[in-house]
């Protein structure tokens, strides 16, 4: 593997998600230590989990809350938020924001209650 890795967004083919449908950039990569998602909240966002992830989302566009472990915080453009393994959260309202877990996405480490 070369010293770098770079992705082309918006030629990503949207995978759904729990929250809406997530581009997913250095998913593949067996070194990368985190990944980038572009992803499109939807309104029906499922409150999951990490048991591993940690997750830091920036929105980029709507306006809505996110759920944290059961308390509501209102979000608008420029918001981040800092999510640690183990906080049951969703994103409520149609938003669209940059997720980046670290370490890189894992699909067997999303857990539903």
């Amino acid at each position: 593997m070369s010293n770098y890795l770079i992705a082309q967004i918006n030629e990503i083919t949207p995978t759904q998600c729990p929250c809406g449908f997530a581009r997913r950039a250095f998913v593949d990569s067996k070194d990368a230590v985190a990944s980038l998602h572009v992803v499109d909240i939807q309104k029906d966002a499922q409150t999951h989990y990490h048991k591993n992830m940690t997750e830091i989302y920036l929105v980029l566009e709507g306006e809505g809350q996110m759920e944290l472990d059961g308390n509501l915080f209102p979000v608008k453009p420029m918001t981040a938020i800092y999510i640690k393994p183990g906080c049951r959260h969703r994103a409520i309202g149609k938003l669209k924001i940059i997720n980046i877990p670290i370490p890189a996405f894992d699909e067997q480490d999303e857990w539903f209650d």
